[in-house]
């Protein structure tokens, strides 16, 4: 179940979600150091991360899930942000170089075919970046401090297997929030310190999981006429019509 605009927009704004945001967003542009020129969309609720994109990208939008609902974003510049059924995106095949995954994949009652819309809008060289609550974390296990502790968490493996059966290829892996889900400033004051230590010997318990990853392409392959067993109908006295394959029996 989608997690309420309002809810999300005030985690944000409390201290903990400033420390979470910095966290997650020096990981994102680790793995993206350069988008310019590039159109960059945002699906769920990624307005807290698109920020580091506006000045360099060609195009930034958001698309939040109308379930979920939508605050005006940037403040004070012409809206970048709409809503949209999350499996009927409100974008041409093939329009996106980069595309951010925040708060979507945990929380869709769609997810198969959400995960379709992503790779229908992503051109064939772009690129899309998931971030998800991890399912050996402690932010999945606290739903009222958090948007991290909603919804479906996953594990490395899992949503790596999703990426695969949705034809995706993951690639990096990054790991963020080790720091505890708590308001107490003295924790949050130690936010850098717990993340270097988690990065280094605990990446197995990070809060969220942060997966690149680029669309698989298929080309068709032909049958050969040589090995391929055909089959047609034939009539069979006394028992109607039954399958008969024309490939001669071995031996």
């Amino acid at each position: 179940m989608w997690s309420d605009v309002v809810d999300l927009n005030d985690f944000y704004r409390s201290r903990l979600g400033h420390v979470a945001r910095g966290l997650i967003r020096n990981h994102i542009r680790d793995i993206w150091p350069s988008v310019r020129g590039m159109t960059v969309a945002g699906l769920g609720y990624a307005t807290p991360y698109l920020g580091i994109f506006a000045d360099e990208a060609e195009r930034v939008i958001a698309v939040n899930p109308a379930q979920q609902g939508v605050i005006r974003w940037p403040d004070g510049k012409a809206g970048l942000v709409c809503l949209s059924d999350e499996t009927d995106l409100p974008l041409p095949d093939l329009s996106v170089d980069r595309l951010l995954l925040v708060h979507a994949v945990e929380n869709s009652e769609n997810l198969r075919p959400l995960m379709r819309e992503a790779w229908r809008v992503l051109s064939d060289s772009g690129r899309l970046l998931v971030v998800v609550p991890n399912r050996r974390g402690i932010w999945a296990r606290f739903e009222q401090r958090s948007p991290f502790g909603h919804g479906h968490p996953f594990s490395q493996g899992q949503i790596k297997r999703l990426l695969r059966n949705c034809l995706f290829t993951a690639h990096a892996t990054e790991y963020a929030l080790f720091v505890p889900p708590s308001q107490r400033r003295v924790i949050l004051r130690s936010a850098q310190a717990f993340e270097k230590v988690g990065d280094r010997w605990f990446q197995a318990i990070s809060g969220v999981l942060i997966i690149e990853a680029s669309k698989q392409l298929y080309a068709a392959t032909p049958v050969q006429a040589a090995t391929a067993k055909r089959r047609r109908l034939v009539a069979i006295p006394g028992r109607g019509m039954a399958m008969r394959s024309d490939r001669k029996p071995r031996g």
